[in-house]
This record gives C-alpha cells, sequence and structure tokens, in this order.
C-alpha cells in the first residue's frame, strides 16, 4: 500500500544514522520527505564565514545523501544548532505542523526522547506535538529512531534508554545507508568512533542479531492507528 513518509531530524546526517536504510527500502513503493529542523555545525568554534561555508557545504551534502536512498524531497528550516531551546517550543511545533498539513504523511520517523543532544530532544517533544491525533491531522504511525554518538551516551535512567520495539532488515539497502553517510564528508568520522562507516555497519549488524538478519534499524513505536 502506498503511503507518504515524512523524516524530522534534528540536523543534516540524523537522518541517514537513524534511518536510511529503512528510508531507502520505503522509498522504493512510497514518496519519503526528508525535514531538517536545523542547519547543523552553527554552534561550532570558527569564523563567520567559514560557518556561512559549513552551512552551505552541510546542506549540498544532505541534498546529496538523501538522493542515494531515494528521498522524493528535501525541507530545510533554520533553527540554530544546540540552541533549539532556546526559542519556544511552539515556534518548532508550527513549523513542523506547517510541513505535515503540506505533506500530508501517514508515518513519521522521528528522534527518541532520550537522546543526549538538546535538539534532538526538542524534535521529539515537537513532532509528537505537531503530530497529535486531533483534527485532520493524517500521521497514523510514529517511529523513534536511534543516533550513533548520541543515543547511546542519552542514558540517564532506564526510563530514557532506546529500548526498541520495531525493526526493519535493512540487508538488501543497508549499501545505500553507506553510500549516503559517505555523502557527508564533513560529519563521517573514523573508526572507532561511532559515527564512521564501521561502527554504523557494526549497530545495524547488532540489531540484525536481535532478531536473527543480516542487518536491522530498530525503533521504538509512539503509536499507531490501525
Amino acid at each position: 500500500m502506498f503511503v507518504k513518509i515524512l523524516v524530522v531530524a534534528a540536523h543534516p546526517d540524523d537522518e541517514v544514522l537513524g534511518c536510511g536504510g529503512t528510508i531507502a527500502k520505503l522509498a522504493q513503493r512510497n514518496d519519503v520527505y526528508t525535514l531538517f529542523v536545523g542547519g547543523g555545525v552553527t554552534s561550532r568554534d570558527m569564523p563567520e564565514k567559514q560557518k556561512r561555508h559549513a552551512v552551505t557545504q552541510l546542506k549540498k551534502e544532505a541534498e546529496d545523501a538523501n538522493k542515494k536512498v531515494n528521498v522524493k524531497k528535501v525541507f530545510f528550516e533554520n533553527f540554530l544548532d544546540n540552541e533549539f531551546d532556546a526559542v519556544p517550543l511552539l515556534d518548532i511545533v508550527k513549523v513542523i505542523e506547517r510541513h505535515i498539513r503540506k505533506i500530508a504523511p501517514e508515518v513519521v520517523y522521528t528522534h527518541h526522547s532520550g537522546d543526549l543532544n538538546i535538539d534532538h530532544q526538542i524534535v521529539n517533544r515537537a513532532v509528537i506535538t505537531a503530530a497529535r491525533p486531533v483534527g485532520n491531522c493524517t500521521v497514523k504511525r510514529i517511529l523513534l529512531f536511534e543516533v550513533l554518538s548520541s543515543t547511546e551516551w542519552g542514558r540517564l535512567n532506564a526510563h530514557s534508554s532506546f529500548t526498541p520495539d520495531v525493526y526493519v532488515d535493512i540487508s538488501e539497502t543497508m549499501n545505500a545507508k553507506l553510500e549516503a553517510m559517505q555523502c557527508y564528508k564533513s560529519e563521517i568520522r573514523q573508526y572507532p568512533h561511532p559515527r564512521s562507516l564501521e561502527g554504523i555497519k557494526i549497530l545495524a549488524q547488532k540489531r540484525g542479531l536481535e532478531v536473527s538478519l543480516k542487518f536491522a534499524e530498530a525503533f521504538c513505536l509512539v503509536r499507531s492507528i490501525e
């Protein structure tokens, strides 16, 4: 059955790390859209001219990466990196609501609430608020993804841990996920950093082993209206 799917990510590369293989799999038969709430990198310590160039470069990398996994269209908003908590939550909710109304997705993927990164936490809250099941909201299913070097470092207690209950077999789209991540030349790191190609593959193998698959991506289900 054809559906529209929206991936809401705080920053470029979160979408590939969190669900790149799933995007590539779903895009074979559905329309997948990506919304970046912030441009990333602006919190890094560098001269303003270099920072502007870095933002432009990251946007280009994001467009290239999303083409690798066949995303239909990419949308960029401009909330400042690691400063989402400096603006009213309602401002971010309204932006996401606007995109939901325009795209009319049935399925939304976004960040887990227990991530270390404050922007990820706020996007989680904003998406769940924007996609609340009232009125004419089209969203019937919300799933939360994990982001290497963020989700696994945010385990403050048992309640905030990422405990998946949905798994997607990405054995046939693992290469597409890795190729997409390779587009993020400014974000990828060297092994043993979690955000390396080897680290990404190891996590996919681990999630696969949990459900007897070669490679998998794991998610936490927030709500599913059947």
